[in-house]
Formats: C-alpha cells, structure tokens, sequence
C-alpha cells in the first residue's frame, strides 16, 4: 500500500510540475516513476537503511506554513540589505545547539536554517550547527531558538 501511495504521490508532482498533459509526457512520468520506486526498493533490500518520519501532520503543515512566512520576512530584509546604499553587512559565523532528537528532525532544523535568506547551515557538530549569517544580529539568536523550539514540537507531536 505504501508503494502504490508513493507511486501515486510521484506522479501527481510530475503532472503539477511539468504542466503538460499529452500522452506521451504522461507515459515518461510513468516509466520514471516506475523507475524511481524500483531502485529505491532495490536501495532498501540492500542497506536496509529507513527513515521513520514520526512527525504531527497537523504540527508539521503549521510550522511549514510559519516557515514560508518567516522566508518571505527574511528575502524582504536581505532586499533591503542588497540594494541599500551602504549595504550594512556584518557576516558572522556563530554556533546554535539544536534540541531534536531523530535526524530527521535535525535535518529539518538545518535545512529551515539555510531556506531563510541571509543565513546557512554550514556545518554539523555535535549537539548543533556551524551558522553563518549576512546580518548578523542578536535577535538572531532568539529567532533560531525560537525555531528551533517549533522544530522540536513537529518531531515530538507523536509522543501524546
């Protein structure tokens, strides 16, 4: 049941990204697909190497929705660094310790770290990230707390 979602899944973003639906686009979306699933099935009989996605849907689709808000709010402020005329850039490369448990959680924390514009994920240490900010400030900080608390919550919601 699992493969017939995916396969599912798969070709419902092939035909809402390519935008064209004539026979003979469907049928490559098809026989990639196809092809898709068959190495990543042949992928997991060999490494036996699954994630477990053990996060809250409903927590997960807020905290992807606070996130797309906080992404536009960050391009907004780099706009404003970019095409000001003294561009007040202060670069900074700090360290933030993360609170998630599972790597999936962690991935999504440094990965939301690198989607907001003006900062990036640079490196993974242990118990955190290597961060490098365009405009650094001390309100970053809190902000990454703050995140980082909501990535928290998304991984955690299953635990109720």
């Amino acid at each position: 049941m699992r493969l017939v979602g995916t396969a599912i899944l798969m070709m419902a973003l092939w035909l809402l990204m390519s935008g064209i639906y004539k026979p003979l686009i469907i049928g490559f979306g098809v026989i990639s697909v196809v092809i898709t699933l068959w190495i990543t099935r042949r992928m997991d009989r060999t490494d036996n190497d699954a994630v477990e996605l053990n996060l809250g849907l409903f927590k997960s689709i807020s905290y992807f929705g606070w996130l797309m808000v906080e992404i536009v709010k960050a391009n907004w402020a780099v706009i404003k660094i970019i095409l000001s005329p003294k561009m007040a850039i202060n670069q900074h490369m700090f360290h933030i310790d993360h609170t998630q448990k599972t790597d999936v959680g962690q991935v999504i924390f440094a990965n939301s770290i690198t989607l907001t514009p003006g900062t990036i994920a640079v490196e993974t240490e242990t118990g955190g990230f290597l961060i490098h900010a365009v405009s650094y400030s001390s309100d970053d900080l809190d902000a990454l707390a703050d995140m980082d608390a909501r990535v928290t919550k998304i991984e955690a919601a299953n635990d109720v």
